[in-house]
């Protein structure tokens, strides 16, 4: 049987990667549009793919959605189904689609599987469903399923404007030859998702206000940095404001505890490798697993430093979001990490 392509009318394909925020994301200015109470900057992975077909099947009563494999109803699905309409909106039309993804990085463990997930999704369906959108309106969509997926659009290095819905969109930056040392603690779903544990910290945190101007003054430090080339600089602020994002979520009430005793020892370990003068920085999203930030030609050095403490591998600054052809199951498999790369 020959597979329909990208190019076919009502059906695309599309891989998009995780990205990992060097200055987070952490706070809503609108829920509705999910949009960011300050900016933030992030490096796209070469890693963990998600590749995510869309069909369009106007005999469809409601979206089919299946994840790795399973039919998924609930949350999932209707977090799938409000993106896609607003692409239906777009593209004046109610026809409901059969969307199939496939996760290469563990889902809702903090490790952007939402970020890389949607940004596939906003890139198949854009184009399952007609529409022809620039980079900066494809971010703004994907911004829409989830806030990080903005990021996901872009290769490489992004920032992420706040605003209002027509200026929050993210954008390539340019940054020194730097690399990602994955640490993956723990792979498990966590108790507390990340839109809960934003929400909870919000409303409940005496330190949130102090969060959201200190993130500013970060990410304006941190693109000096960038534009300077200065590695140290930007490391710095990175950890920093990653040990601020996980002070704050763990000063809501009830508090929420992402980091573990082992992503703790990593962040220790950062701190070891510095001072042997291997510069190494710590920092970790909504979830127990550790990412070092590292100039590139020190990357495996890192990677191995760290393996007594958790299995870990490298990431270089990936690709954007994608359209492919050929066979989705093929094109699923491609990008995923190989045993110590």
């Amino acid at each position: 049987m020959t597979l329909p392509t990208s190019s076919d009318p009502g059906f695309a394909t599309a891989r998009a990667h995780p990205n990992i925020a060097l200055v987070k994301y952490w706070g809503k200015a609108d829920t509705a549009q999910n949009l960011p109470a300050t900016g933030s900057l992030s490096m796209t992975l070469d890693v963990y793919p998600t590749t995510t077909t869309v069909r369009v099947d106007p005999s469809l009563t409601a979206d089919r959605v299946r994840l790795n494999g399973t039919d998924r109803d609930g949350v999932v699905a209707d977090r799938v189904s409000r993106l896609l309409d607003d692409v239906r909106a777009l593209a004046g039309t109610s026809s409901a689609a059969h969307v199939d993804s496939v996760n290469t990085v563990p889902s809702a463990a903090g490790l952007a599987s939402s970020a890389s997930g949607f940004a596939a999704l906003a890139t198949a369906a854009a184009a399952a469903y007609g529409l022809t959108l620039d980079p900066r309106a494809l971010s703004r969509l994907a911004r829409r399923g989830s806030g990080s997926a903005a990021r996901s659009i872009v290769p490489r290095f992004a920032v992420w404007h706040a605003g209002s819905d027509e200026e929050s969109f993210a954008e390539e930056v340019t940054a020194p030859d730097l690399a990602m040392v994955v640490a993956t603690v723990d792979t498990r779903e966590k108790a507390v998702s990340s839109r809960e544990a934003m929400r909870r910290t919000a409303l409940t945190s005496p330190f949130y206000p102090a969060w959201i101007t200190s993130t500013a003054e970060s990410l304006d430090a941190a693109l000096a940095a960038c534009r300077d080339g200065d590695i140290e600089r930007l490391g710095r602020i990175t950890e920093t404001n990653a040990l601020r994002m996980h002070a704050v979520i763990q000063s809501c009430d009830p508090p929420i505890r992402y980091l573990s005793p082992t992503s703790v020892a990593l962040f220790d370990r950062a701190v070891d490798l510095r001072a042997e003068g291997i510069a190494a920085y710590a920092t970790a999203d909504a979830g127990p697993n550790v990412v070092l930030l590292c100039p590139a030609d020190v990357a495996e050095t890192v990677r191995d430093r760290v393996a007594d403490l958790a299995p870990a591998v490298v990431a270089r600054p990936g690709p954007g979001a994608a359209l492919l052809t050929g066979d989705p199951v093929s094109a699923a498999d491609a990008g995923a990490p190989r045993s110590g790369a």
